[in-house]
């Protein structure tokens, strides 16, 4: 099959969850013999100039971008207050991508085009006037519900209220374009029951992130030393700032009172500049790392504070896939399948952070945590292998295909 993949961000680094899914699975389709072209937003926030790719990067027959200014803008954002469209998605409204999109189309015959996340449901009737193409949405979250959730840990009532007014436009958006889909594929299980459950009635997979093991290699040496913490995640993300935020706030003095000792190594992209002047005991902050694997593997746990959010983490998964144990909330390891004790550690509270950390201290005492860690490696390259999730979704496709003539 041919397969244009459109993105709202350009794919590289592989220092966020989004980028890590859409290239795994592109780059599995390639092993499989299918072609894939890119198009993608070189959005202002993510700018990354292509001709700084790595000769590695070479799984695409095409790789095409478009620069779009997708920063928030205060008085687009008030007018949209009173109007009835979502500020989430017109800040990715590009004429000049529609444009490049409509050229594409007519240049080439693709048999799937495949929008990686809602934002680029905008060009669905561009892409349906110049194209007889499956369109695929992978939906790497439910992304209003994320929205929701933050707002309920907004405190300040004001910026509560506005982000509230604004995930009930976004809710509203993605819930009117699931009938304009020929295939929806859910990042997970637990996604693809809510959109049934919101009105999706097509064909869909379960397409989760998939990993190839042979980009993971762990080195299990941090086991043999005292208990060390590491967090990394993109930290313009406000999931991620939000948990790691709380973290510090709650969770830390907890543990600090009872392993002076102990330190959280904090890495990730786009790090706020008070995060990077901080100065707390036991914390430190490393800003953007060159590798997140040599990061990880640096460390024995790795700590996924999260409070809201949506979808699967790929962050959990590189974790997992390199050998370390892991610690998160419920919300964290949602849609990952993992059982608690076997293959990661689960808190909810300040407290329980704080007592599993504990455990993971006696435990790497105990030469027991590389135990976790090792089933934890087994436990995903077993499940998400990121040849067999290709395959499955690419199976859906050529039935549609089929279905087609």
């Amino acid at each position: 099959m041919r397969i244009l993949q459109l993105c709202k961000k350009f794919p590289f680094p592989l220092k966020d969850g989004e980028s890590i899914a859409v290239t795994a699975l592109s780059r599995s389709m390639k092993a499989l013999g299918h072609e894939v072209h890119l198009l993608a937003m070189n959005t202002s926030k993510h700018y990354f100039p292509k001709e700084n790719l790595p000769k590695s990067f070479n799984h695409y027959a095409s790789i095409q971008d478009v620069r779009v200014d997708n920063r928030v803008k205060p008085l687009q954002a008030l007018r949209h207050l009173w109007g009835k469209n979502s500020y989430h998605i017109a800040r990715f409204c590009s004429f000049s991508f529609e444009e490049r999109l409509v050229q594409l189309l007519q240049q080439t015959e693709f048999d799937v085009i495949q929008l990686e996340t809602p934002y680029l449901s905008p060009y669905i009737p561009a892409i349906r006037k110049h194209s007889d193409a499956v369109i695929s949405m992978r939906a790497h979250n439910v992304e209003f519900e994320i929205w929701e959730r933050i707002s309920q840990h907004t405190a300040l009532w004001p910026k509560r209220w506005y982000l509230r007014h604004l995930t009930e436009r976004l809710r509203q958006y993605e819930i009117s374009q699931l009938k304009a889909y020929d295939h929806l594929a859910a990042i997970t299980r637990r996604d693809l029951e809510r959109f049934r459950e919101l009105g999706y009635e097509g064909s869909a997979t379960v397409t989760p992130i998939g990993l190839d093991s042979q980009v993971y290699q762990p080195d299990y040496s941090s086991f043999q030393k005292p208990l060390s913490l590491s967090f990394i995640g993109s930290l313009d993300w406000m999931p991620n700032l939000e948990g790691l935020q709380w973290f510090l706030d709650e969770v830390w003095p907890l543990v600090q009172a009872e392993h002076t000792g102990l330190a959280l190594h904090i890495a990730g992209r786009n790090t706020p500049k008070r995060l990077l002047k901080m100065k707390r005991p036991g914390i430190v902050v490393e800003g953007e790392v060159p590798s997140a694997s040599a990061f990880i593997n640096q460390h024995s746990l790795m700590v996924v504070p999260l409070l809201s959010g949506s979808g699967m983490r790929a962050k959990i998964l590189e974790g997992m896939a390199l050998g370390k144990a892991v610690l998160s909330t419920q919300m964290g390891m949602e849609g990952i399948g993992i059982k608690p004790g076997i293959h990661a550690l689960i808190a909810n509270s300040p407290e329980e952070f704080a007592r599993q950390i504990s455990k993971a201290c006696q435990l790497q005492k105990n030469k027991q945590l590389e135990s976790m860690g090792r089933s934890a490696r087994r436990f995903v390259l077993e499940q998400y292998d990121s040849l067999e999730v290709a395959r499955q979704l690419a199976q859906a496709y050529g039935e549609l295909s089929v279905e087609a003539l």
